[in-house]
């Protein structure tokens, strides 16, 4: 296998997210592009990545899934800069990767056996759609965050509401000038904690798709023309304080 980016940069962004919800990944490589799919230890969320052909200047594959480190792989694409090349190459057991920039930086990392069974993005259909600013979702959340371990999201009456309670309140509406909104009126509540993980997406794309329904899984699509990173996670069913 060989890889070659000319600009690391996406790619390193997003691994570092994922290591926040998982330590160790399957990563596949194939004439296709690159991709990640994981599940947290908690099984409360899964996370897609995919990065297709078109983003590697060069890359020569068969079908290989590499086990990796995700603290030891973010760690050295961190090493990289504006500008920098990254060639990243799988040969007996381990992963060569070099920084190309002034100087060349070479690295190989051990590659690593994983048990876990493959996961698939599971099939689901939501009720509501909603397409909107990411740094304004972000900023919704880390409202939220404030008051609660909580919030709902909700349509209605063809707004967006984000909102939290718990002794004190937090509420964020949009209107459909703001935000675009397809489907039927829904409800959900989901954690804060892994939603705050997952703002960092705002880092791929300026646009975020949240897909929800009633008391149902969230899906979060973070899309720019490289790459393509994907949330689910479960609900939060319980009665609200």
């Amino acid at each position: 296998m060989l890889l070659k980016l000319e600009n690391p940069k996406v790619f390193s962004d997003i691994i570092g997210i994922i290591s926040e919800l998982v330590s160790e990944v399957k990563l596949r490589v194939d004439m296709n592009g690159m991709s990640i799919i994981a599940i947290d230890p908690a099984n409360v969320a899964l996370v897609s990545f995919k990065l297709p052909a078109s983003s590697f200047s060069a890359l020569e594959a068969g079908s290989e899934v590499l086990g990796v480190s995700l603290d030891s792989l973010k760690n050295v694409l961190r090493r990289s800069s504006s500008g920098s090349s990254l060639v990243m190459k799988s040969e007996d057991n381990m992963l060569d990767i070099e920084i190309h920039d002034k100087i060349t930086r070479k690295f190989s990392l051990a590659l690593i056996e994983i048990e876990s069974e493959d996961k698939q993005m599971p099939s689901l259909e939501f009720k509501s759609k909603v397409e909107m600013s990411s740094s304004d979702f972000l900023d919704s959340v880390e409202d939220c965050k404030i008051v609660a371990d909580a919030c709902t999201f909700s349509v209605k009456e063809g707004k967006f509401i984000v909102e939290a309670k718990g002794l004190n309140s937090a509420k964020n509406e949009f209107s459909g000038d703001e935000v675009k909104i397809e489907g039927q009126d829904s409800k959900s509540r989901y954690s804060l904690e892994y939603l705050q993980k997952f703002t960092k997406g705002s880092k791929i794309s300026d646009k975020v798709k949240v897909n929800f329904s009633e008391d149902y899984p969230l899906k979060l699509e973070f899309i720019n023309d490289s790459a393509e990173l994907v949330f689910v996670l479960a609900p939060r069913v319980e009665t609200e304080d």
